[in-house]
């Protein structure tokens, strides 16, 4: 009887270790866009003007700006944020987070990146990615991709006044999900009510013909 109920518990742990191993890890994917036909020629010497997102769960996640102290963090279908030319994916990592744990993760994080603290040089999308990244699979991604960002202040004097920011022009729309709805597609929810977004501000922001269905920004966590 000892014996037996001894093989039951070594069976037992042993099926909690498999199903500990067996949690499924995610790959981590870095997709980079080009902002202008330039990169075609200076890429080659690790240079260049890039946007960047990371893919995870099925969702690409990036950072853009906007005019208002909410979320930055939006997210759209993977190597198709509009507005860029997808270039590359590298492989960054894996992450054993589950598609709901990283729901909880990313809109915490999207309290730390609202749209109207976006900064060229010191926090754009390529910081933000590296940052992600960084937690999630702690890794960095390459230095080439923001590589423009870290010569500083010569930035400014390169970059064509259309490019000084990576923008989102909309006004941030939210969509709640299970964690089978995470992984599979979004379901729509009300816009959150704004004190800082009076009605002609939404009306031009939501007439802007740079608004777009395919980018959906992310909820941050309100929670203390």
């Amino acid at each position: 009887m000892g014996v037996e109920n001894a093989s039951k518990s070594i069976s037992t742990s042993q099926c909690d270790d498999q199903l500990s191993n067996s949690k499924i890890n995610t790959l981590v994917r870095l997709n980079v866009y080009d902002l202008t036909p330039v990169n075609n020629y200076v890429y080659w010497i690790g240079f260049g003007i890039f946007h960047s997102g990371i893919e995870v769960h099925g969702k690409e996640y990036g950072f853009g700006a906007h005019d208002f102290p909410a979320s930055g963090v939006f997210e759209v279908e993977p190597r198709k944020c509009p507005g860029f030319i997808y270039r590359c994916s590298i492989t960054l990592g894996q992450t054993n987070m589950s598609a709901s744990e990283f729901r909880t993760f990313i809109e915490n994080m999207a309290s730390e990146y609202h749209g109207d603290t976006y900064h060229l040089i010191t926090k754009n999308c390529n910081h933000f990615t590296e940052d992600l990244s960084n937690r999630l699979t702690g890794k960095q991604i390459p230095g080439w991709v923001n590589r423009l960002a870290k010569l500083g202040a010569l930035c400014s004097c390169l970059l064509p006044e259309s490019l000084q920011v990576t923008s989102v022009k909309q006004l941030p729309e939210y969509h709640e999900c299970s964690e089978d709805e995470f992984v599979e597609s979004l379901s729509p929810a009300t816009p959150r009510e704004s004190t800082e977004i009076d009605e002609e501000q939404e009306k031009h922001l939501l007439s802007s013909s740079t608004v777009t269905e395919d980018v959906t920004f992310v909820r941050e966590n309100q929670a203390k």
